[in-house]
C-alpha cells in the first residue's frame, strides 16, 4: 500500500468539500474525472515547457500518465475552448460597473464618494454602464444591481444610489459558481508559488489564516458581525489605493510603454465548522502563514 504522504492528506482536505458541492449540484465522478484529465493536459503543455518550446503530446502522456490519444483528445478540447470566444460574464461586468462607480472622478461628488445618477441623460448610470460594461443593456445591469441590494431607487426622484460599495451575486447562482473557481484557484496558485519560491529565487505572496478551535458557541453570532464587518473595512480600504490604478478607470490604455496588465488582488474568506467533525486531530491556534 503507497505511503500517505502530506500532500495526499491536503489533497483529501480540499476534495472532501469539493465533492460535496459537486455531488449536491448533480456532477458525477465521471464528469469530474474528464475536467481533471483536462487540467492535467493543459498544465503539463503550458506549465511545463523548456523555455523553448511547449512539450509534445507525448512528453505530456509521460508527464501526466495518461495516452497518447487522451492527451491528443484533450488538447483538442483545450484548443476549441481557446478559439471559441465568449463574452465577459454578467458578473463580472456588474461588479466593474459597482467600480467605476467608486473610482471614477466623474461619478463621484466633491467629496469622493460615489453620486446619486440618474438612469439617462449625461454622466448618468446609463454612462456608467456604457464605460465600463460595453454594450450591456443598461436596465439589465440596474435590475442585477437592484436584485442583489447594491443599488436603491428612490421611489419620488427615480434617482439611483449606491448602497454597497462591492457586487456579491445572491445565492448558489452561476456567479457564485464562477467566484468559488476564481477564488479557489487563486488560493492554490499563491499556495504553490510560496512552496517553490525559494528555488524560483522569486519574493514570497501574502498568505495568512487565524484559527481557532475551542469557541464556545454563544460567541459565535457576534465574531461572525466583527469578522464580516472588519473584513469588509479593509478590503474598501485597499480598493481606495488600488483602484485608482486599474486602467479602465485611470485612462491609461493596454498596451501602454509601462508594459503587460497584472491581475492582482487580496482575498478574505470566513469559515466555521463544528470541532468535532474535523479531520485533523492537531489543535491550531492564532495566525498561521505559508
Amino acid at each position: 500500500m503507497k505511503k500517505t504522504t502530506p500532500l495526499n492528506q491536503a489533497l483529501y482536505r480540499i476534495l472532501r468539500p469539493l465533492a460535496r458541492l459537486l455531488l449536491r449540484n448533480g456532477i458525477p465522478f465521471g464528469e469530474f474525472a474528464e475536467l481533471v484529465k483536462r487540467a492535467y493536459v493543459e498544465a503539463a503543455l503550458e506549465d511545463f515547457d523548456d523555455g523553448r518550446r511547449k512539450p509534445t503530446d507525448s512528453r505530456a502522456a509521460v508527464m501526466t500518465g495518461l495516452t497518447r490519444k487522451e492527451v491528443k483528445r484533450q488538447r483538442e478540447i483545450l484548443e476549441g475552448q481557446s478559439t471559441g470566444g465568449s463574452e465577459a460574464p454578467h458578473a463580472n461586468r456588474a461588479s466593474r460597473v459597482v467600480s467605476g462607480w467608486v473610482h471614477d472622478a466623474a461619478f463621484q461628488t466633491g467629496d469622493g464618494e460615489p453620486r446619486i445618477l440618474s438612469f439617462d441623460g449625461e454622466l448618468s448610470f446609463s454612462d456608467l454602464v456604457k464605460r465600463y460594461s460595453g454594450d450591456m443593456p443598461p436596465r439589465a445591469v440596474l435590475d442585477e444591481l437592484l436584485r442583489v441590494g447594491v443599488v436603491s431607487v428612490d421611489a419620488g426622484s427615480g434617482k439611483l444610489s449606491l448602497q454597497q460599495r462591492a457586487y456579491v451575486p445572491a445565492g448558489d447562482s452561476e456567479e457564485m459558481l464562477q467566484i468559488f473557481g476564481e477564488d479557489v484557484s487563486d488560493l492554490i496558485a499563491t499556495i504553490d508559488h510560496n512552496l517553490v519560491r525559494e528555488e524560483s529565487g522569486q519574493p514570497p505572496l501574502f498568505q495568512r489564516t487565524l484559527t481557532y478551535d475551542n469557541i464556545p458557541p454563544e460567541v459565535m453570532e457576534r465574531w461572525r458581525t466583527h469578522a464580516a464587518t472588519q473584513s469588509q473595512a479593509l478590503l474598501e480600504q485597499l480598493d481606495k489605493w488600488l483602484g485608482p490604478h486599474d486602467r479602465d478607470i485611470s485612462g491609461q490604455g493596454p498596451g501602454s510603454a509601462s508594459g503587460d496588465s497584472v491581475r492582482t488582488g487580496v482575498s478574505i474568506f470566513y469559515f466555521e465548522e463544528v470541532a468535532s467533525e474535523k479531520v485533523a486531530n492537531v489543535a491550531n491556534k492564532g495566525a498561521k502563514e505559508q
